[in-house]
């Protein structure tokens, strides 16, 4: 539809040709805007979560701010050097799926991919719920409509990632860099006035008396306990995510990748340390008390640092574009894991293939959705989203170490030693971690995530079964000659075109249909990739030869657009003749289960529907059998 098309060509720009892919890659600045946005946005949060919980306490629990933050500070430096590991042994891209699967087997690379995209979704989830948390912290009369503010981020968030990265890099330079400049100019005016006495904390008396209102009618823990700190760690552990998603993508960097990378991670985490331990810091001094929908913790040290002034409207605003924008981590991330997963058969193919923009569309819309599902079930409240977040990507992250350990002891080169030494021990403490995460939080929703894993690891299974079979049922053999039926006689028959995308079964069987009615009859192949065409080429050679095959390129990989236009020329070729119609014939496959529709068939009904709009009368589908 012209419209339509015209409205996403001014919503998401003009297409891309695939020679220009190497050409969209991040600087190193570029990359720390936007793989670390989940990361450093964290801070907005995650103290807040911490005092959160130890508010349950009373007053006297808020003390453990400080030992708390060390404790994830000291976990961050570790987990970070883990990956640093990872980023020089993968320098392709090293995702806990990836290294979970070469070196522990394909059950373990489900499991990190499983949890990984689980924590996608949540990553984009909560920092868009954070992010309009810090809008109505300062516009309170837009609290009611939290929910659809939520749905309106994901969708900008979602056409900025359909525009490509390097669209998508300049858009999240500036809010990243604006909010790191208005939180450490907080730290530094907060540090002064303290020094100068101009910071006092809040009377205990009324520091009491706000905890009280804020738990009013709660059946909180009232006792500092064990399990009273571990679930204040457990919601502080949500700085740590994000930490993973430069490893998973080092292919993105310019060259020489692997080295960037690992410059890039370590500005981030340092920043991260920074800020996150710089806000607990003066959070412990001012005594603040956060209560849930409330104004969050960054606002009210904002408010009490810098006045009811423009410095407080520049810090809500760069919160608010860096919480929306930290979902970018997600959208980086999610969209090449579901590639992974589904050039490995686990997932639809559909998944692995680039839009107009070199961006892997089709995963870009699957997280949009998921996550503005998530975001309207839970009314966009932050805090009923925090006991679901970080399990996932402690999985992973132990997943992910271990397997390097296991890399190490293959590899076996000078210092492997000490390599598998550091790997072991961030194995060994994210493992850890997350049993406390699940204990800390499993009945305030980590069952949830606890459920999903096996769930998914299941559904992967299930896809993959499905196209081996079909593999193995579309399995022709290499050097077979084939022969088609006799052609109609002289006189008979409609020129025909029939789309191939490989040589099997399937397309075979489309073929003898087509011979056995075409007066004039060619094949047709589209080059979506650029390096299956010279393959199914002397395959064809080799096994129907009688047959003429035309490849046509598509550097803008549209599978429509270049069939469109040869269906177009050969109706015109053969409309001198008598016949009045030509005829296109498309393979489908009919699938025993309904829901295997979802795997297969999607481009050959987007052909059909798009040449029955241009005018070609005649189109018809063979159906193969599953």
């Amino acid at each position: 539809m012209p419209g339509l098309d015209s409205l996403r060509r001014r919503l998401i720009g003009t297409p891309l040709p695939t020679s220009a892919h190497h050409e969209e890659r991040y600087s190193n600045a570029e990359a720390l805007a936007i793989l670390s946005s989940d990361a450093l946005s964290s801070v907005a949060y995650a103290t807040q979560e911490i005092v959160l919980v130890l508010g349950m306490g009373g007053a006297a629990a808020l003390s453990f701010t400080l030992p708390i933050t060390a404790l994830i500070v000291a976990l961050m430096l570790i987990v970070a050097s883990s990956y640093r590991q990872t980023i020089r042994a993968y320098p392709h891209g090293g995702g806990s799926y990836r290294v979970s699967q070469q070196n522990l087997g394909q059950g373990a690379g489900l499991v990190a991919g499983a949890a990984l995209s689980i924590d996608y979704v949540l990553t984009v989830a909560v920092s868009v719920a954070a992010g309009i948390a810090a809008l109505t912290s300062y516009f309170p009369v837009l609290d009611p409509e939290r929910a659809p503010l939520c749905l309106l981020a994901v969708l900008l968030v979602m056409l900025a990632n359909l525009r490509g990265v390097s669209s998508s890099a300049r858009l999240l330079s500036l809010p990243t860099y604006l909010f790191m400049g208005a939180v450490v100019t907080l730290l530094v005016a907060g540090a002064i006035q303290t020094g100068l006495g101009q910071l006092p904390p809040l009377p205990a008396a009324e520091q009491q008396r706000l905890l009280e209102a804020a738990h009013q009618g709660s059946q909180g823990l009232q006792a500092i306990g064990p399990l009273l700190l571990m679930r204040a760690f457990s919601s502080g552990c949500a700085a740590l995510t994000g930490i993973e998603a430069i490893s998973d993508s080092v292919a993105a960097f310019r060259p020489l990748e692997w080295r960037n990378a690992r410059r890039v991670l370590v500005v981030m985490v340092l920043m991260l340390a920074l800020m996150f331990s710089g806000i607990s810091a003066l959070a412990s001094q001012s005594g603040l008390v956060v209560q849930d929908n409330g104004p969050t913790l960054l606002y009210q040290l904002g408010e009490r640092i810098f006045g009811d002034g423009p410095l407080l409207f520049v810090l809500q605003l760069a919160t608010l574009l860096i919480l929306l924008l930290a979902a970018n981590t997600a959208y980086a991330d999610f969209p090449r894991l579901a590639a992974f997963l589904a050039q490995d058969g686990f997932l639809p193919r559909q998944l692995c293939s680039l839009g107009d923009r070199l961006v892997f569309s089709n995963g870009i819309f699957a997280l949009s959705g998921l996550a503005g599902l998530l975001l309207v079930l839970v009314d966009g409240s932050v805090s009923r989203l925090i006991p679901l977040y970080a399990v996932g990507v402690f999985i992973s992250f132990t997943l992910s170490q271990a397997g390097m350990v296991m890399h190490w002891r293959k590899l076996r080169d000078r210092g492997w030693h000490a390599r598998a030494l550091i790997n072991g021990v961030g194995a060994g403490i994210t493992a850890v971690v997350d049993v406390v995460l699940l204990v800390s939080k499993f009945t305030q929703g980590a069952w949830v995530v606890v459920l999903a894993i096996p769930l998914l690891v299941v559904m992967y299974r299930r896809i993959r079964s499905h196209y081996d079979r079909v593999a193995r049922r579309l399995r022709l053999a290499s050097e077979l000659r084939l022969h088609l039926p006799a052609s109609p006689p002289p006189g008979g028959g409609l020129p025909t075109v029939v789309l191939v995308g490989q040589l099997h079964r399937g397309s075979y069987e489309a073929l003898c249909f087509a011979r056995s009615v075409a007066s004039d009859l060619v094949a047709v192949h589209v080059d979506l990739i650029g390096d299956h065409a010279e393959a199914l080429s002397e395959q064809w050679r080799r096994q129907l030869p009688d047959v003429p095959l035309e490849v046509l390129p598509s550097p803008y990989r549209s599978l429509v657009d270049p069939v469109a236009d040869f269906v177009h020329r050969f109706e015109q070729a053969h409309h001198k003749d008598r016949h009045a119609f030509c005829m296109v014939v498309l393979p489908v496959f009919v699938t025993r289960h309904r829901w295997e529709n979802l795997l297969h068939n999607q481009s050959t009904l987007r052909l059909r529907r798009a040449l029955r709009e241009r005018g070609t009368r005649v189109v018809t589908t063979v159906g193969f059998y599953l």
